[in-house]
């Protein structure tokens, strides 16, 4: 993973940018920083880990903000835990083809984009949360961990958006739900890929800087203050181009 000073110092703002929006509201950013990768000739497991160890730094400093703030909901979070590890786990371990990862990707890239874009309203504050049984919250652990486990996101693309559309949990606590799930499973996902030998890293030490600036602010701000939603809006029109870009150079 090579990179010109100046291609350097445009990826480190994008990146810095990607962990502070997505801080925010309690994702680790591996969506963005995948959108990114991607407009590089990398090799497909080089961009999942580098997104994967990314997305553990930054969710960690997510989760300890709204942690702190107050906003985590344990007995939420572990029944989705509990299925979600062991895919994610066996889901670093699946090698796919190029090909197969650039569209499994792409998918990923539109949902995440669609998740930034359209804004999902909690439910009045007059309205009773709903509480998830272990019948639901496990298959749907599982097919998000291993998911994310393949394609080397930590999750919350997918968990966020359906805990607020099924009224189990306000927005708040569900970015802290969300950046507990995101870390433990970016954790399994690497060490699945560890183990299996799809672990590889290049250029990594800039990133991680990056990251864990944009990951500080965007984590404060998201768990004290509100989060601008165009600037969101604007992230999610990237991921769509990266999409695209992606599904034309694999068709």
């Amino acid at each position: 993973m090579e990179f010109s000073t100046s291609s350097l110092l445009v990826v480190c703002g994008l990146f810095f940018a990607v962990a502070l929006l997505y801080a925010s509201v309690g994702h680790g950013g591996a969506s963005g920083y995948l959108a990114i990768l991607s407009f590089f000739a990398i090799m497909p497991k080089t961009m999942s880990t580098t997104a994967l160890i990314l997305t553990l730094l930054v969710s960690a400093l997510a989760f300890i903000s709204f942690y702190r703030a107050g906003h985590f909901s344990a007995a939420l979070a572990y029944p989705f835990l509990w299925a979600s590890v062991p895919a994610a786990f066996l889901g670093g371990m699946i090698h796919v083809p190029t090909t197969t990862y650039a569209l499994l990707l792409a998918g990923a890239l539109c949902f995440a984009a669609f998740r930034l874009i359209i804004e999902f309203r909690p439910a009045p504050a007059n309205t009773a949360l709903k509480t998830p049984g272990l019948l639901v919250t496990l298959p749907i652990g599982a097919v998000i961990g291993l998911l994310s486990g393949i394609v080397g996101v930590g999750g919350g693309i997918f968990l966020s958006p359906l805990i607020l559309l099924m009224r189990w949990a306000g927005p708040k606590k569900t970015s802290a739900i969300s950046a507990c799930f995101i870390f433990v499973n970016a954790l399994a996902g690497l060490a699945g890929r560890f183990l299996r030998g799809n672990f590889e890293i290049g250029m990594l030490t800039p990133f991680l800087l990056a990251a864990f600036l944009g990951g500080m602010v965007g984590s404060h701000l998201g768990a004290n203050f509100l989060s601008g939603r165009t600037l969101q809006r604007v992230l999610g029109v990237v991921l769509i181009i990266a999409a695209y870009k992606l599904i034309v150079v694999v068709l």
